[in-house]
């Protein structure tokens, strides 16, 4: 009985950890998109912040954000209270704190959205549940931003966009 409870919590805890295994640090995350030429998803999170808990287990974890996620983002996690950990954005050395803040971060979850070139799109504030989450990511990912369709009108002809992107 133990070799199997035992078992059991060590592939959950291995699922656990393939599954986060995307997540990059800052600077590995800026440099890969720009190589790749792909856009970044900044999770700015707190280990106090219940809502924070609540992206990963209902947003995040959805398998179709994920998968999305997966394919056309690099995705990177900050934790946003560390004073100790440092990045390197646009030459300037920042800690957690103050990149967070300098991003315009202002309470968690946020989620911050750079271009292939390290350029800030976006930051969304607060939990987003999956299936409002999912037309952001495309939202960004085809980059109507650039062509002056606000978000509003996105989602008005989403259908018609989605069906543009499959092509």
């Amino acid at each position: 009985m133990r070799r199997v409870i035992f078992l059991i919590v060590f592939v959950s805890l291995a699922a656990g950890l393939r599954a986060d295994s995307t997540w990059k640090n800052f600077d590995q995350g800026i440099a890969q998109s720009k190589k790749e030429g792909k856009s970044m998803m900044v999770d700015f999170y707190t280990t106090w912040c219940h809502w924070c808990k609540v992206m990963d287990e209902k947003t995040f974890s959805n398998t179709e954000v994920k998968s999305y996620l997966d394919k056309h983002f690099i995705k990177v996690r900050i934790l946003a209270e560390d004073q100790k950990a440092y990045l390197t954005y646009r030459g300037k050395k920042y800690n957690h704190v103050e990149f967070s803040r300098a991003s315009g971060v202002r309470g968690y979850p946020s989620l911050a959205f750079f271009d292939s070139t390290g350029g800030l799109i976006t930051v969304i504030p607060g939990f987003i549940p999956a299936d409002n989450f999912l037309p952001i990511l495309k939202y960004i990912k085809q980059e109507y931003y650039k062509k002056k369709i606000s978000f509003k009108d996105f989602l008005k002809k989403q259908k018609e966009y989605d069906k543009k992107e499959s092509k």
